[in-house]
């Protein structure tokens, strides 16, 4: 199946300035661009920021391939988003959260093509550690989002198969012919993966007193 033996956080080794950026400033600028996603309300600013993000990412040596394909992952999406929000709220209004949700994108590649992901998921518990008196748990947070990166480019693959598979019998248009089988594959893939988690005993909360 294409696409499950890859993680979408596809680091890139180097030694640019983006990698010897500390993870605290890269978690912030993505951040920024989350937060900034909601308050742009220019299309050319979001364009702009776009471009700045892109540059970053092209300094970083990961490559102009690898940013199309990050950007191609979504584009089908950002197609129904953008056709929707131009017949409601029109062309200048649809540019810009359509090129809000790239520049999410983009900053999220940024961090993902310079960090290696167990620095990253470290990252995670460290930024998660504050709201354990809350009851958070740092651990299981990095957990899935472990899980997540490694869902995504599977059900990508499975889709690609699928699709694949459809063309092949004629089927490309056929809705139930391209849904049903993924959805079919996906609920396995889960079920696997839970399957595998609760062997393993990962996920569960400890409880006083146990190792």
């Amino acid at each position: 199946m294409r696409g499950h033996g890859f993680l979408i956080a596809n680091y890139v080794r180097g030694d640019s300035m983006i990698h010897r950026t500390p993870l605290w400033l890269k978690f912030l600028v993505v951040a920024a661009c989350g937060t900034a996603s909601f308050l742009i309300v220019d299309w050319l600013v979001s364009l702009f920021v776009l471009a700045v993000m892109c540059v970053l990412f092209l300094l970083s040596g990961a490559g102009p391939r690898r940013l199309m394909r990050a950007v191609w992952m979504v584009m089908p999406v950002l197609l129904v988003i953008g056709l929707f929000q131009w017949w409601q709220l029109g062309g200048p209004t649809a540019a810009r959260i359509v090129l809000n949700i790239l520049v999410c994108v983009v900053a999220a590649s940024v961090l993902t093509a310079t960090t290696p992901v167990q620095d990253l998921l470290d990252g995670v518990v460290s930024l998660a550690k504050p709201f354990q008196r809350f009851g958070a748990d740092p651990e299981r947070f990095a957990l899935t989002i472990a899980v997540m990166l490694r869902s995504i480019p599977f059900i990508a693959g499975a889709f690609s198969d699928v699709r694949d598979s459809a063309r092949a019998r004629g089927l490309e248009r056929n809705p139930r012919a391209l849904v049903l089988p993924v959805f079919i594959t996906t609920v396995a893939y889960a079920r696997q993966t839970g399957d595998a988690l609760a062997a393993r005993g990962l996920g569960e909360p400890h409880e006083p007193g146990r190792s």
